[in-house]
């Protein structure tokens, strides 16, 4: 059986005296459950783990309930310590002001009953914990997984991972496209829009957010102004709508928009942004190329290899690691910039583009922003078959 790094984290904290609330986040279907299902097993105290989807968000006595059943449960049976398991925390209004009254009851009482919280809508979660549980909690970000995890786990070779992406619940349907195709857009795609993002935000255009999605998708790679899409959408409203939705979909583990890189944080902030799918699953489900259609022609390969690139570098993003950006001046142009502690690093992805329009690219960031550091991602420097598999922090 595999099991994702995460998993040792996890059980080395819950393990460990009760100190901290411990919060998993991450998009959906991507193992947080089979995560928490995996602990229990191994678990000898007390412990309840249960789910908040489903439950009516008004419901405001739902949390407190289970934290005191948990409690006459570990009174019956003379237990020194329990867990509870809150799946889908962000669904109860006000989840967080209750977490908190529980939890500093527990402390006040020296209960030893330690928590774990998971849930899928990052910018509901993230809300919830600085404004009410600062100081109590630590943080398990869960990413979409690698190309090293799906070989592992499901026996991916890089031709697959680059076209059907990293999402273990469709491994198993990759030899039938169209219901691969199915899945990914109704049970990953639509239920991250439907249930993390329209059941938790108000979206006065919840039409014009799935079709930002659908147009940011078709981009992925480009760099393509706010105002150029807001044209494609009928009623979009305003470019700051769009951005706010853009917001949305990022914290959802959907759909980026990478700012350029400028000394001058005002002119970055500003900057029209470079599309980026953070799991290439979706720019294949909503493609016109079948697998065998999109591995045999080397343009339109090179543009998967190319998103596959920038998801992979989205990864470490959410886990707080690098702050990722392009580049472009002019007709000039970089990929990516990767930022770490003050360290700039240039990254070129050779997947279609002509050598010397990519070289002059990079020396003119070279000459333009003194990086510490600059690759190339193709056969001419690191092959990305191997950048695939790569700890970013040998970068730096």
């Amino acid at each position: 059986m595999f099991i994702k790094p995460d998993y040792h984290l996890l059980e080395s904290r819950a393990l460990k005296p009760r100190r901290f609330i411990q919060v998993i986040m991450g998009p959906r279907q991507i193992g947080k459950t089979t995560l928490i299902k995996t602990l229990v097993k191994e678990l000898i105290m007390p412990y309840s783990f249960v789910s908040a989807d489903g439950v009516p968000n008004s419901n405001f006595g739902w949390i407190s309930n289970q934290w005191e059943t948990l409690r006459l449960k570990v009174a019956a049976e003379n237990a020194t310590e329990a867990i509870l398991i809150i799946d889908e925390i962000q669904k109860i209004e006000n989840w967080a002001e209750i977490v908190k009254t529980e939890w500093d009851r527990d402390t006040f009482l020296d209960l030893n009953i330690k928590l774990i919280l998971l849930g899928s809508a990052t910018l509901m979660i993230q809300k919830g914990l600085t404004e009410s549980l600062a100081g109590r909690f630590e943080l398990i970000n869960m990413t979409h997984w690698t190309f090293s995890e799906m070989q592992e786990a499901f026996n991916f070779n890089i031709q697959e991972f680059v076209y059907f992406g990293g999402y273990p619940g469709a491994a198993s349907l990759i030899k039938d496209e169209s219901r691969w195709q199915e899945y990914v857009l109704n049970s990953l795609v639509e239920t991250t829009i439907s249930k993390d993002i329209l059941m938790q935000t108000r979206i006065d255009k919840p039409a014009v957010l799935r079709r930002l999605f659908e147009i940011g998708f078709s981009y992925s790679g480009q760099i393509v102004s706010i105002t150029k899409i807001l044209g494609q959408l009928q009623d979009g409203g305003n470019t700051t709508t769009l951005s706010s939705y853009l917001a949305l979909l990022d914290s959802a583990g959907l759909l980026s928009g990478l700012e350029r890189y400028s000394p001058d944080l005002i002119r970055q902030r500003a900057s029209i942004p470079k599309w980026q799918v953070q799991n290439t699953a979706f720019s294949s489900a909503l493609g016109k190329h079948t697998f065998d259609q999109a591995r045999t022609q080397a343009e339109i390969w090179g543009r998967y290899v190319e998103t596959a690139v920038g998801a992979y570098l989205s990864k470490f993003v959410r886990l707080g690691e690098i702050k990722l950006l392009y580049w472009r001046e002019g007709n000039y142009e970089v990929d990516f910039v990767l930022e770490r502690r003050g360290v700039v690093i240039g990254l070129e992805v050779k997947a279609g583009r002509t050598r010397t329009q990519s070289a002059k690219g990079v020396q003119k960031f070279i000459e333009k922003t003194k990086p510490h550091k600059t690759y190339t991602v193709g056969n001419s420097g690191i092959p990305w078959q191997d950048f695939l598999k790569l700890d970013l922090k040998q970068l730096f």
